[in-house]
């Protein structure tokens, strides 16, 4: 597992990624974002609410707010049973 802390600037991303076998967590503390996962809704959310990225997806995060966005993400690898 890892973590860390990302800002964006407004109007800025982080670029599209696929994290592989990997699940990730985005969890929002200030600003608005949107995150758009291939072959899924966009899912818009702000500070205090979190978003769930599958693994071997495609997502890419948006800040789409006027202040800078902070957000921790948490990256797990996928268990299989």
């Amino acid at each position: 597992m890892r973590s860390g802390l990302v800002v964006l600037a407004p109007g800025k991303s982080v670029g599209r990624h696929n994290t592989d076998q990997f699940e990730e967590l985005i969890v929002v503390f200030e600003g608005r974002a949107e995150i758009r996962v291939t072959g899924r809704p966009v899912m818009a959310i702000a500070g205090g609410s979190a978003a769930y990225c599958p693994p071997h997806t495609e997502h890419d995060v948006f800040n789409v707010g006027t202040t800078p966005l902070r957000y921790l993400y948490v990256v797990a690898e996928e268990k299989k049973p």
